[in-house]
């Protein structure tokens, strides 16, 4: 029946459909370690349409001239398959996976903004205020360190202290108070 054999008859060897994603998927994890880490979450319209452009380009080459279920059950298991097998690696050695990964990188250090890794990182100032905004921070000026991690995501901690440290020091103010009440009916 025509209409099976189209849809499972392979074009190309097996061997070649599970070489091919392999192939791509090496290329494309070096490709945005390469890119930086903005390529990863921090995306604007400009990157969003660069990585679904992207997969329509690779697609062939993953695929080859094969249109058929089978061929592409392979690349999809394949590409599956590999990514297991990366992230399981990756897992158990620190070092390779800071390697591939790629380490984190601090934007904004005691109160202050750290121009060249923005550049560096293709961050401008009204990206990183966004970030802040969507993390609740009004400002820049309220924010103590600002951390990039390898996965593109912006990590941001404030310079007044936490509401338990806050508690502590009203505790410890009452405290104080107490003690002095106590050494002044003592005396």
């Amino acid at each position: 029946m025509p209409l099976f054999h189209d849809m499972f008859y392979l074009a190309l060897p097996v061997a070649e459909k599970i070489l091919r994603p392999i192939v791509v998927y090496v290329f494309l994890i070096v490709g945005l370690r390469l890119a930086g880490k903005r390529e990863l979450a921090q995306l604007n319209p400009f990157d969003l349409v660069v990585l679904l452009t992207l997969s329509n380009t690779v697609q062939n080459a993953i695929i080859g001239n094969d249109n058929s279920v089978t061929g592409g059950v392979i690349g999809a298991a394949t590409l599956l398959i590999v990514n297991y097998w990366v992230v399981r690696v990756l897992y158990g050695h620190e070092k390779l996976e800071r390697l591939v990964e790629g380490e984190e990188d601090v934007l904004i250090e005691n109160g202050v903004i750290r121009l060249d890794r923005l550049k560096e990182e293709l961050i401008s100032m009204t990206e990183l205020q966004a970030a802040a905004h969507k993390q609740g921070f009004s400002s820049l000026d309220e924010i103590d360190k600002a951390v990039l991690d390898p996965g593109g995501t912006v990590a941001f901690f404030g310079k007044k202290p936490s509401p338990e440290a806050e508690r502590h020091e009203a505790v410890m103010r009452r405290l104080d108070q107490l003690t002095a009440q106590v050494a002044a009916l003592r005396s």
